[in-house]
């Protein structure tokens, strides 16, 4: 099973957030001996497909379910994950956006590598692996969600809730999100920042600027503790985080007109938070820093983050393969945005990312080179040999 040839087919699909387009029945078809659950919801189209390799090798000798639990509990779940949903095409493609085409080394296409690319991969290196009649020590699965690049509430989060209800939480997992940056290889994600949402509102009295002793300007009540909000950093960083900087990205009031102070004044912000500060502690500085100043603040977590252990098997496996394959180790790295990477962390699940370049993600003319996708599916294809 080549990855490319699958890639061509599931660019075919215009799977916009939160369509899915048949995409699950054509993996289903070379998927074909792994047992399938759905959990759908408010239009979202999440699918699970699962084979359990010790079920059985204990059916086959007859036991009790009991010993079949038991073997289940002391055997692994590697779980390979990712979206098939694309973000709009836009206007201004050189070709069309659904039907791929391969020219000088790439393949064009919506989503060819955010992240269709890495799902293709993935399901060639299952599919390989177990056509070659190799056994694996316990559960190996693949969950696939149409909401990753919408509000992703009932995407893999949903799914997972399922699992767990079902005790078929994975131990591990790969997202195969693009991660590197200039080779294949370079750079796999342990980690993600979460993202605080942020909205300050300071309260004052509109006046005549002529008579600025009738008027509560806002702006005079922020100006001396601005720049302690703007740019500033709430923690040190640390090796694997970037420092937790409160980001400014508007500031409005008044009317615009230059003889009016403004009533109010609202400033929006967000900030990319490492594990070494919460939403908790943001809100409490802020207070304390506003304390004398009439304001109000709405903060909102958008999403957690999360660091995995760098001594975690996935990582280490991940990181063993990858340097066999390029002769050098990858960066570990928790730069970016956010992914459901995440979500795969609030459960208590070791999750690494790894996938192709990420150079023309959401941009017009996507592409993929085929080399980093064929690259791709021998680097799963040999973490599913030596896991």
């Amino acid at each position: 099973m080549q990855a490319i040839e699958v890639l061509k087919q599931l660019i075919t699909y215009p799977s916009i957030t939160p369509k899915e387009c048949g995409i699950y029945a054509f993996i289903r078809g070379i998927l074909q001996e792994f047992k399938v659950l759905e959990f759908h919801k408010n239009g979202v189209k999440n699918v699970f497909l699962y084979k359990d390799f010790c079920e059985r090798e204990v059916k086959g000798e007859n036991v009790e379910s009991k010993k079949l639990e038991s073997k289940r509990t002391k055997s692994t779940h590697l779980c390979f994950a990712g979206h098939i949903d694309v973000v709009p095409p836009g206007e201004g493609w050189e070709s069309e956006p659904f039907v791929p085409l391969e020219k000088d080394g790439f393949i064009y296409g919506r989503g060819a590598q955010d992240m269709k690319g890495g799902v293709a991969a993935f399901i060639s290196a299952i599919k390989e692996f177990v056509d070659s009649g190799a056994r694996f020590n316990g559960i190996l699965s693949v969950l696939l969600t149409s909401d990753e690049e919408g509000e992703a509430v009932f995407g893999t989060k949903h799914a997972l809730n399922a699992l767990k209800k079902l005790d078929l939480l994975p131990c591990v997992a790969v997202v195969a999100e693009p991660t590197c940056v200039e080779k294949f290889g370079d750079m796999i994600k342990v980690g993600r920042r979460g993202s605080i949402n942020g909205k300050l509102i300071i309260q004052g009295k509109q006046g005549h600027a002529a008579y600025p002793s009738k008027c509560i300007n806002p702006v005079e009540l922020i100006a001396p503790v601005l720049s302690k909000i703007a740019g500033f950093d709430l923690d040190k960083g640390s090796t694997e985080f970037e420092p937790s900087k409160i980001v400014i990205t508007d500031i409005r009031g008044g009317m615009e007109v230059v003889n009016v102070t403004p009533n109010a004044l609202k400033i929006m912000f967000n900030v990319r938070n490492s594990t070494a500060t919460s939403l908790e502690d943001l809100q409490g500085y802020l207070e304390n820093l506003l304390k004398k100043i009439p304001h109000s603040l709405e903060l909102k977590q958008s999403s957690k983050p999360f660091l995995t252990d760098t001594k975690n098997k996935i990582v280490t496996k991940m990181v063993e393969v990858l340097e066999a394959q390029n002769g050098f180790a990858p960066i570990l790295s928790t730069s970016g945005g956010t992914s459901d990477a995440r979500y795969f962390a609030e459960f208590g699940v070791g999750v690494v990312e790894c996938g192709v370049c990420n150079d023309r993600i959401h941009s017009l003319n996507e592409r993929v080179k085929i080399s980093e996708v064929e690259a791709l599916q021998k680097c799963f294809l040999e973490l599913l040999r030596r896991f």
